[in-house]
């Protein structure tokens, strides 16, 4: 008996990839939508532009999609097209679905929900730790109009829902443009090849803060929970390991790791971008050297998205409590996260 037929909106991505792959291996039928067909094993490819109307409705005609997973978004240049692009994809997925008489979407945001629009961050002044119950920051969001959209079909379709906020994603994923472990693997191993330190790229307050990460395999099994337990419906839950940390000794930890030198936390930014803005052809030299299997850099790094997260000027922890409370009780040492990442990384040829 399967569990039920998911359909993973942005199934490449670092979010979608490894739900996919954790629904399937748990006992659903799993379609994977994206723009370019996925490749996964046991992943039944799905390919539409979510902006395309007609094509969405094309590809997702008779399909007996039961649960949808969104995990998916697009950038634009300002946040007033992001909400414009990003509510037309929800909407035209679901105006597709609608035969379809699906019993839930799971939506995946994340923490912009309390810290402002990519023009607006930190603009936000909700407390830490962040409760699911904090207001919305004023100004546009595109998380809050994909909320909207989502709320106003499962009030004319009848499905039920959940909204799911993690903090920065830690999976293993290529080619994603959030993938702050990939980053730093692929940062640490040419700190390594150029015998420069390990130098932390971002602010002081990040330096000493405490914060807090999302595994992706954390957040995929809460994404499961969530839709197959009546009593946790209709509801928004952050996502995070369980853990808080400060980067001054998880840096070092990621040093060690990839034994190296690491320096100290200088006083103004270095962001990862700017360091790493002529870096192509040297890690083309790395990856023939040991053999890799990308030598395109940036096939794997974000180093914008990255400098995003570890240059903010203000603390970011988000509340579990709720999740807790509803039964949802999984966790991750997010220190072990990252090296078993790195772990496979090495062993797929992915980093030296």
């Amino acid at each position: 008996m399967r569990k039920g037929n998911a359909l993973v909106v942005g199934a490449t991505g670092i979010t979608g990839g490894n739900l996919a792959s954790y629904l399937n291996a748990s006992g659903w039928t799993v379609y994977g939508l994206s723009r370019r067909p996925t490749t996964q094993t046991g992943i039944i490819p799905v390919a539409a532009d979510l902006l395309d109307r007609k094509a969405t409705e094309k590809a997702l005609a008779d399909l007996p999609i039961t649960h949808v997973f969104y995990c998916t978004w697009i950038k634009r240049d300002s946040e007033k097209a992001n909400v414009e692009a990003n509510s037309a994809m929800m909407q035209n997925l679901l105006d597709a679905l609608q035969g379809a008489k699906i019993k839930h979407v799971s939506l995946v945001t994340g923490t912009k929900q309390y810290l402002g629009s990519f023009e607006s961050y930190g603009s936000g002044k909700t407390e830490t730790p962040f409760r699911e119950s904090a207001p919305r920051v004023p100004g546009e969001n595109f998380y809050y109009a994909l909320e909207d959209t989502m709320f106003a079909a499962a009030e004319r379709d009848g499905f039920s829902w959940n909204v799911h906020r993690p903090h920065t994603v830690i999976g293993y994923a290529l080619g994603n443009a959030m993938n702050m472990g990939v980053t730093l693997a692929v940062y640490a191993s040419i700190c390594k090849a150029t015998d420069k330190p390990f130098t932390f790229p971002g602010s002081q307050t990040q330096w000493n803060a405490l914060t807090d990460l999302t595994d992706a395999l954390v957040l995929a099994r809460q994404l499961e929970w969530a839709a197959t337990t009546p009593g946790a419906h209709n509801e928004a839950f952050n996502t995070v390991n369980g853990d808080v940390f400060r980067w001054r000794r998880l840096w070092r930890e990621i040093g060690e790791f990839f034994e190296l030198e690491v320096a100290d936390c200088p006083e103004m930014p270095l962001p990862l971008e700017t360091q790493m803005a002529d870096i192509a052809p040297i890690w083309a030299d790395i990856a023939e050297k040991h053999d890799l299997v990308e030598a395109d850099v940036t096939k794997l790094a974000s180093w914008w998205h990255t400098d995003a997260d570890l240059g903010r000027e203000l603390e970011c922890v988000n509340d579990i409590t709720k999740s807790r409370d509803f039964g949802f009780d999984h966790f991750r040492e997010t220190r072990g996260a990252f090296f078993d990442l790195f772990t496979r990384l090495r062993a797929e040829r992915i980093i030296p």
